[in-house]
């Protein structure tokens, strides 16, 4: 490697190094203002110098010990976003890869269509869910919240452009040896898209994870609510709850972390190649 080439990695790596930095520090100064006493934080605000004198487990021991709602909350959040994921990645898939690798009538109607609710913002839609739900008697439980999230258009557009890569030649081929079409796409191309799934349980995780407006407006009842919402009622104008607010910000970022290692090493594979496929 010549000076030249020398000189380029460093710069590269360093504005990477930089960059990172700039990513964390967020999550850093969330976590040292979670050790430190509601008190002083809202005296003091979030600063770059660390008062190690101050800093405790106190808020932690208070939301293991004491908030007994906020675990309510954390249990019907992860309940929901893992059924959510689930369902998403079940039912997304199979429309997606049915759009890309079968021809028949209204095929392309049908992926318009896709395209056409991408485009619609969620807003419009609420009222008449709303209105659907309170028919059917699902306000304030978790279905509530699910099933308008079990096909996802994005996720659908996803699955489509991914699945029109894949080799055709497979399908005729388990063909032949009297593999039926269920069969073809759980045993032979859904292991293909693996890298897809990862990539769509991430993004639709983080964002069943962080929905506020529609659990807000079906769940009614405080031991339902979701984490958004939740800690959304601490803040009041009569007094904000910040021991739990904090150090419940920090536990409720773990689940997203964790997700995100455990796909990571998909992730960039699945959208990148569902990018450009199609």
């Amino acid at each position: 490697m010549n000076s030249k080439e020398r000189l380029w990695s460093i710069g590269i790596t360093t504005s990477i190094a930089i960059i990172a930095i700039l990513a964390v520090f967020p999550l850093f100064s969330l976590f040292i203002s979670s050790l430190m006493p509601s008190s002083d934080l809202m005296r003091s605000g979030i600063t770059l110098s660390i008062p190690f004198d101050k800093l405790s487990l106190n808020n932690y021991t208070y939301i293991f010990s004491e908030a007994g709602n906020y675990w309510d909350w954390y249990i019907n959040s992860l309940i929901i976003s893992a059924v959510t994921i689930v369902l998403c990645l079940f039912f997304s898939s199979m429309v997606g890869y049915a759009l890309a690798v079968y021809e028949f009538k209204g095929n392309r109607f049908i992926f318009i269509l896709v395209l056409l609710i991408l485009m619609i913002p969620f807003e419009i839609l609420m009222l008449p869910l709303y209105q659907f739900m309170i028919k059917i008697q699902m306000v304030d439980t978790y279905l509530a919240v699910i099933l308008p999230m079990m096909v996802a258009p994005v996720a659908v557009f996803f699955f489509r452009q991914y699945a029109s890569g894949l080799p055709k030649d497979l399908m005729e081929s388990a063909r032949m040896d009297g593999c039926t079409e269920y069969g073809i796409f759980f045993r032979i191309m859904a292991p293909l898209m693996l890298p897809s799934f990862s990539a769509m349980a991430i993004l639709q995780g983080l964002s069943s994870w962080n929905n506020f407006l529609w659990p807000l407006v079906v769940l009614r009842s405080n031991s339902m609510f979701t984490l958004p919402v939740g800690m959304a009622t601490l803040l009041t104008p009569y007094g904000n709850n910040y021991d739990v607010l904090i150090a419940g910000s920090v536990m409720t970022v773990l689940p997203v972390i964790i997700l995100f290692l455990f796909f990571q090493r998909f992730f960039i594979e699945g959208l990148t190649v569902g990018g450009v496929k199609g």
